[in-house]
């Protein structure tokens, strides 16, 4: 078959369009493709997993300098280590991080924040191809809510931030333009890892569908299970009417009431009360009730291969094949399986940590002193600890 006819079997990802409206290039045709990847991911257990252990091996121990880690970059009081942090999570998640930096009036980098990934949009590059700002949004749903009032996406709820661009007669010239140094926005650094000026898919993308499926299957396994179980058996009985009698001793027949018998059957469903036994009373004793057993349908062999699939699929997206085979029970769960696991995961993560310790050069590089002597932005890998004692003699 040739590459030509696959094409109406395959297509991008998502779609970038200029909205003209806002200034902005979307991320995605409805322009929330992050805020989209993420919920699927939050909905599958197995997806949520390999992302948590994807962004801890990419944060590892932190920074390898101490003395940096602890050091604080902005007026909230948080440390390298905590903007680090951030910055993991969303690199586990999209592929991409985006970091505001405050000058001071000489030019200098005096401050350093976190900007979620997914509040940040480009806008439409110049003619020369270069993109000059970036567009920051609480929550480009539109459902964040700011003293009782939802922030809607408009232009004046957003903040159009310059690039990061730190040489001084640069940064100088935007704060003279901005009206002064109280005025000025500061920069973002953004960073993707699908190139400059790229919107980044996420990690798990390429196996966005088994997420879904993964849901979906949890879904099943707890309507199965919560909602699919009947009595163990059930009395039939013919409808008749109750007997009374009047004031003069005359017998009164009143119909029964049939809400009552449905009721009863909607309180024997679920999990706690499965094997149950109802009675039906009958009105007319030659009348012999028939008992029929109820065997209701049980999904969970159906869909064992579908399973196994998805979760299998999952793993290898994310490269944790050896966690998948310990689960599974292809390979023995010991220490020496564990620790060659994660000295294998830790070379899959290198190339995200090279990028945020770039990133986070960049950035120190210009900073308004000396904030790490050494200038060592490395991590400290993630290291398997056998026991107590081991971790005991490390520190």
């Amino acid at each position: 078959m040739r590459v030509h006819d696959l094409k109406k079997k395959s297509g991008t990802r998502f779609k970038t369009n200029y909205q003209q409206a806002l200034g902005i290039q979307t991320y995605g045709e409805d322009n929330l493709y992050p805020q989209t990847f993420r919920n699927i991911v939050a909905a599958s257990s197995t997806a949520s997993e390999c992302a948590d252990r994807f962004a801890d091996f990419i944060e590892g121990n932190g920074f390898r300098e101490i003395t940096f880690s602890e050091y604080t970059v902005n007026r909230k009081g948080e440390t390298a280590d905590d903007i680090h942090s951030l910055v993991c999570r969303d690199m586990a998640d999209f592929n991409g991080v985006a970091l505001h930096v405050n000058y001071n009036i000489y030019g200098e980098i005096v401050e350093l924040h976190h900007i979620p990934f997914e509040n940040c949009r480009m806008v439409e590059s110049d003619d020369n191809g270069y993109v000059s700002k970036i567009a920051v949004h609480p929550d480009w749903t539109g459902q964040k809510t700011r003293k009782g009032r939802a922030i809607q996406v408009k232009k004046e709820n957003i903040d159009y931030i310059d690039v990061f661009n730190p040489l001084k007669s640069v940064v100088l010239s935007q704060i003279e333009a901005a009206g002064g140094i109280e005025y000025y926005k500061g920069q973002v650094l953004w960073v993707s890892m699908a190139g400059k000026d790229t919107y980044p898919t996420g990690k798990g993308d390429r196996v966005v569908t088994e997420m879904s499926t993964d849901e979906g299957l949890a879904n099943v396994k707890y309507r199965n299970v919560r909602n699919n179980f009947f009595p163990g058996s059930i009395i039939f009985t013919k409808r008749g009417s109750n007997i009374t009698y009047d004031n003069e001793g005359n017998e009164v027949k009143v119909e029964d009431d049939d809400d009552s018998f449905t009721d009863t059957l909607l309180q024997l469903q679920g999990d706690t009360n499965c094997g149950k036994i109802m009675e039906v009373t009958l009105e007319n004793e030659e009348e012999k009730p028939e008992v029929v057993p109820l065997n209701s349908q049980n999904y969970d062999k159906e869909f064992t291969v579908t399973d196994s699939s998805v979760v299998e699929r999952i793993y290898s997206a994310y490269g944790q094949e050896p966690w998948y085979c310990i689960r599974v029970g292809k390979v023995g769960f010991s220490g020496d399986i564990l620790e060659d696991a994660f000295e294998y995961y830790n070379s899959i993560v290198c190339k995200q940590q090279r990028l945020i310790e770039r990133t986070f050069a960049r950035i120190f590089h210009y900073w308004y002193e000396v904030a790490n002597p050494s200038m060592d932005f490395s991590v400290q890998p993630l290291k398997y600890v056998r026991n107590a004692a081991v971790s005991n003699n490390n520190i």
